[in-house]
Order: C-alpha cells, then structure tokens, then sequence
C-alpha cells in the first residue's frame, strides 16, 4: 500500500478543469473526467474552495477556532496521506445552499458528458452524504442537471460509508429484499448515477474539534454504471456496529426517528416522496450541539480497524468460496478501493488481513483532498480506473462513523 501521486494540489493537476462559481467573492471549482472505454464506466469528481496545503492550513484552522492552535495541537498530515485540502470561506446559509447544489448539478452533468449519457436515459440517482445542505438535495441536483423527475433518487446518510452504501444498494438485491421497492432489482440494467458529495467545509465550520479542522475538506465524485452490465456484484456485507463511546460523534444534519439500540437497525429507511428515499444512519451525536466531536487520533484506529478487518475478512473468504464455486479458484481480487480516512488506518487495516493471509493492493490516492467522507472511494476508483481491465474484481472497503460498513467485490464488465 503505498502513496503514487505526485504531491501537488489539485487544482495544479493537468487534467483538471477549473471555474469559479459566483457566490460571495468567487468560490473555485475543479473537476476531472474519467472515462474507461474498455470497462464502459466513466464519471467525475473533483472538489470546490481554496486549496490549503499542510503548512498554510493552521491560519485558517486558527480563524475558525477563533483562538491559536499550540504546537502540539498540529498534526502531521502527510504522516496521514494528507498533503492538501479545499475550504471556503464563511458564507451565508443561503449562500450554503445555492453553492453546493450549483456544485452538485455541475458535477451530475459533467458524469453524464463523460458517460456520453443523455439526461433523460438515466434511472436513478444515489448520492452519499455525511451532512445534507438540505434535505432534497440529491432531487434538486438531479433536476437541475436535467434528469427526470421520474429517476428514483437515494440519499445515503452513513457518515464516510454513504457512496459505498448507496453503490452496495445499487448492486445487491439481497440488501432491499424485504422493502417495498428492491432498489437493486429495480435499477438492474438501466443507466444509474451513484457518488458522494460532501461539503465539509461547511460541516467542519460549526466545530471547535482541532483534529476535524485538520482533517477534512470538500470532495465530490460520482460514476456512471449499469447494474449488472458494467458493474456485477459478486458478493457483499453491510454491518452496522454502534459506536457507544461517540469516538467520532457527527451530529445528524438529517431527520432520523432515533430508534432504541436494541432495533434490528440503526437506519431509518424513508420515502420521502414517491421517487425520493432516504437512508439514515443514527449517529451517537456530540453533546454540545457541534457538529463533530473526535476522540483522538487513537479512537478512530480504535473504531474502524477491528470490525473493518473482520468485514473484509468475511467478504474476502465468501468471495475464495464463490470462486471455488463457479470453478475459478484461480481469480484474485485485483485491487481494493479503500475509504481514506487517514493513510495509518488504512495501513493497519493492510497489515492485520495480511496476517490473516489477505493480501491485494489497497492504493492510497488522496493527498490532494483531505479526509473527504463518503467521497473519497468515489476519487479513489475514479484515479484507478485508467488501470482496470475488463473481467477485473474490484474490492469496495466502505466505513464510517455510526459506525457503519459496507464491503462488496465487484466484476468490471461482461
């Protein structure tokens, strides 16, 4: 596992197109399409604000804490596969608002460029998202973008797990069995959007934690698949494992009816409208109202490691079963597309299925973006793509905060 991108922001990369959306005195955006002629999946991502590099972010941490950080309180981020982020500055809520959905829209349509998709061919659209700007923001992205008001829409609130949970929704019809609409069975064969957009900046600005501010910025990214043609699901787990101790505390930006832990589920499962669902995860949420609460460095280890290994462990040994099945004992995972949350976690997580006789590799491809949620496997894939070939099995390895996971090995292609 190791870092293969040149450290430079990434408004500075070659392929990236920049604008400037005009809200306050000019927010920057950047987007990068990807496309894979060979798979037949594209998409794009990117992300929106000022770059900050590692040594110009204290100045701005210290301006939203309100107070100087002390030597001891700034972290080693390229220790942690970090090496810049995207913020913007503070805004108005409505300003909040028009932003993100002009970012949101902007990058559907772009996808859909990509693809070589027409607006009105697409079907569904599921977007994960930590801390929604409103609560229909994926219809309104969507209509914007011209996609028809028909197009069932998800919205996946799972913290960092949110694009993976919506790409497991997509794909696995075991995940929907019991609900009045398989989401799964319904999108089978047809042209679908699935990504997460995540505007932490926003999110982080009603936070005084120290190591939240470091850590995240914005990020974007969202693909264009057809269940079942370009993207086959092979075998899967969602876990849900609540997070007693509030070691990552995120407050709910969403509705959530709070069920008692004792409940089959954490996730409320809504339909808003007769195209709209939401996924919402229950989230042990900060006391003092912030909107995220972190226990250290130590306490994310802590929290993602331990269940995640064993997640991967019993996708892996299902898929070594299924293999055997089919007769093709011989087929390997050919990468895993892991959330980025910090280059350490990722390289514990490594290290302990490797001692478990798990190995493929897991890339580390995010320096230019900070901690970016549930977008980061969306980026992640995206940078990859170029490199897959048809017939590949791709590893899904989504976690987050809640605490939920969702793990899914993939065939790319007929």
């Amino acid at each position: 596992m190791s870092e293969s991108l040149t450290r430079v922001s990434f408004y500075d990369r070659p392929n990236v197109e920049k604008q400037i959306i005009p809200i306050g005195d000019g927010v920057p955006l950047g987007m990068e399409g990807v496309y894979n002629p060979e798979v037949g999946i594209g998409g794009a991502y990117g992300s929106w604000g000022q770059s900050y590099s590692n040594s110009n972010l204290p100045p701005f941490v210290e301006r939203r804490l309100g107070e100087p950080l002390n030597a001891e309180d700034v972290l080693n981020l390229s220790e942690l596969g970090f090496d810049y982020r995207q913020h913007i500055p503070d805004l108005t809520e409505a300003q909040h608002l028009e932003l993100e959905l002009e970012v949101g829209s902007r990058l559907l349509q772009r996808a859909l460029q990509v693809c070589g998709w027409n607006p009105s061919e697409v079907e569904g659209v599921l977007i994960g998202l930590s801390g929604p700007v409103s609560n229909d923001y994926v219809r309104q992205i969507s209509h914007m973008a011209g996609i028809p008001d028909a197009a069932l829409k998800v919205s996946v609130h799972k913290a960092c797990d949110g694009s993976m949970g919506a790409l497991h929704l997509a794909l696995n019809p075991e995940l929907s069995r019991s609900a009045p609409l398989n989401v799964a069975e319904h999108l089978q064969g047809k042209k679908v959007l699935v990504g997460g957009i995540e505007g932490l900046s926003r999110f982080t600005n009603g936070s005084k934690d120290k190591n939240a501010l470091q850590l995240f910025g914005n990020g974007m990214g969202v693909i264009g698949v057809v269940p079942g043609e370009n993207m086959k699901f092979l075998v899967g787990k969602s876990v849900e494992n609540y997070d007693e101790e509030g070691l990552l505390a995120v407050r709910m930006y969403y509705p959530h009816s709070r069920p008692e832990l004792t409940a089959d589920s954490l996730v409320d499962v809504v339909q808003d409208e007769v195209n709209h669902i939401r996924i919402a995860g229950l989230m042990n949420e900060p006391k003092d109202g912030a909107s995220i609460e972190m226990a250290g460095l130590m306490g994310m280890v802590k929290l993602f490691v331990r269940t995640g290994v064993q997640v991967v462990a019993d996708v892996y040994n299902e898929y070594q079963s299924m293999m055997e099945r089919i007769g093709q004992s011989g087929k390997s995972i050919t990468m895993g597309i892991v959330h980025h949350a910090n280059f350490k976690i990722n390289a514990l997580k490594a290290k302990h299925l490797s001692k478990l006789g798990i190995e493929f590799p897991m890339p580390w491809l995010l320096n230019d973006f900070g901690n970016v949620s549930a977008a980061s496997n969306m980026i992640a894939f995206l940078r990859q793509l170029p490199e897959i070939k048809l017939g590949d099995h791709i590893l899904f390895d989504g976690f987050g905060a809640g605490t939920y996971y969702d793990v899914m090995a993939v065939s790319m292609g007929e």
